[in-house]
């Protein structure tokens, strides 16, 4: 996947500008970029900051032939690459909070945002947003306990466009894992070697039923398995569903 790049000084969102790129005809691979981001959202319609000059936002837009039930396990696929391309450029050790979060240090460092857009029953295109907290030091009071930077956690400046070359590198190559099996078994075993929870005790924040068990990885299917504290053994659809350390964030 070679992709075409725009490019924007300022954006509302990258999603957003993807959205219409992909409605306008720009082919499966494009990418698009903006050094600050005024609008960036997050996962269930949080905020996400994106400073001038210390940040990567970036949506990349897919055409694939895919049935929609399958889209929402590319999250986990652009995870897994964010998580080698940070691990491969910066030394750190990176891991990953399912469904969409990176941590370094159990600090947030980068959310992922996939969105769908149908033609009737069938996908015109996938957008997935990735905002990084590259090279910031100060953030906002409501998120200053729960996020960190890549320089935060090195003491090092770090290039955003080797990290970016990086990223779109791997994804390249798990994405035709993916495509070749239409799940996530050739990424399984990787995936949940750098899964956060896994082992630990979460409470998984439900709609329909808060409950606490033990993570003990993801299926090939992208859902979280779960062990409830009476034995019992479930599976999570990510969805609306949120998943929280016993006594906090992780």
């Amino acid at each position: 996947m070679n992709p075409n790049i725009v490019y924007f000084e300022e954006t509302g969102s990258t999603n957003e500008e993807a959205r219409k790129l992909a409605f306008a005809g720009y082919p499966h691979g494009t990418l698009v970029m903006a050094d600050s981001q005024t609008g960036g959202k997050g996962r269930r319609g949080r905020n996400w900051h994106t400073p001038k000059g210390t940040s990567i936002a970036m949506s990349l837009i897919l055409k694939p032939q895919l049935e929609a039930e399958y889209a929402s396990m590319l999250t986990l696929v652009q995870a897994m690459a964010v998580v080698k391309a940070i691990e491969e450029e910066c030394g750190l050790n990176a891991q990953i909070k399912w469904p969409n979060d990176i941590l370094v240090n159990e600090k947030k460092v980068c959310g992922i945002l996939t969105e769908m857009n149908l033609e009737g029953t069938k996908i015109s295109s996938i957008i997935i947003g990735t905002g990084i907290n590259v090279n910031q030091e100060d953030f906002p009071e409501d998120i200053s306990d729960i996020a960190t930077s890549l320089k935060r956690e090195s003491g090092k400046v770090h290039s955003r466009e080797n990290l970016v070359k990086c990223i779109c590198k791997l994804f390249d190559n798990y994405f035709g894992m993916f495509m070749e099996s239409k799940d996530l078994s050739g990424i399984l075993e990787e995936y949940n070697s750098r899964l956060i929870s896994a082992g630990r005790r979460v409470k998984v924040l439900d709609p329909k039923e808060e409950f606490m068990g033990e993570a003990l990885g993801i299926n090939a299917s992208g859902e979280l398995l779960v062990k409830k504290e009476s034995g019992e053994m479930v599976t999570v659809y990510a969805g609306e569903v949120s998943v929280r350390g016993i006594y906090g964030y992780v």
